[in-house]
């Protein structure tokens, strides 16, 4: 948390450097605002362009770029507004020096002025905020995740190991009756029943047995 909001601060600041350059002086006074973009790609000329189409066009795309980096805490939407702000900048410093013959830095307004620092100072200052961000947390990993609450047994259902010894008796009343499985109950085998004749007096004196 902390990580993400100290990149995020660097971040915000140097987008905010590099969508100021272009209003601060770039070369022999000259603003960053007043360079076409696409000299960048054909050549440096004297002629001003208009502020919508000059190099604060890619400085915005970077800014926005960095907003949304913010906001979804993306490392890498982060650090591609650095390397967009840096390499329009490095491509105009090519530029330049090619149509100059050679850059030079001066005290008195001539050479690289204010603006190029910041651009530059911008784009280094995204690309350490990328660093600086932990971005988005990872989910857990699938061994680490509880068991979902469908698979959880139920408070009240019977383990299949049957109960512990240590677990507390909820309610006396209701153990099995051990009638209701006599099998488990008898510690012996089923006893058998045989019938055992009884002599009746009345029929042996009528029909007394031979030899009598």
């Amino acid at each position: 948390m902390i990580r993400n909001l100290a990149g995020s601060v660097l971040a915000l600041a140097g987008a905010t450097a590099a969508v100021w350059s272009p209003f601060r002086a770039w070369y022999d006074g000259r603003h960053g605002r007043d360079y076409a973009i696409d000299e960048l790609f054909t050549g440096i000329t004297d002629a001003r362009a208009e502020v919508i189409g000059s190099i604060l066009a890619p400085f915005l795309f970077a800014a926005l770029l960095t907003l949304l980096g913010v906001l979804l805490r993306s490392r890498l939407l982060v650090a591609c507004a650095g390397i967009v702000v840096l390499g329009f900048t490095v491509l105009w410093m090519v530029r330049v020096g090619q149509a100059e013959g050679s850059l030079t830095v001066g005290g008195d307004g001539g050479g690289l002025g204010d603006g190029v620092a910041n651009a530059l100072g911008g784009g280094v200052l995204l690309l350490i905020g990328a660093l600086v961000m932990s971005g988005r947390s990872r989910a857990p990993h699938r061994g680490d995740r509880p068991p979902p609450r469908s698979a959880r047994p139920a408070p009240d259902a019977p383990r299949p190991d049957g109960p512990r010894p240590d677990d507390p008796d909820p309610d006396p009343d209701a153990r099995e009756d051990p009638r209701a499985h006599p099998q488990a109950s008898a510690p012996y085998a089923a006893t058998q029943t045989y019938d055992v004749p009884v002599r009746d007096p009345d029929q042996e004196r009528r029909n007394p047995p031979p030899g009598s």
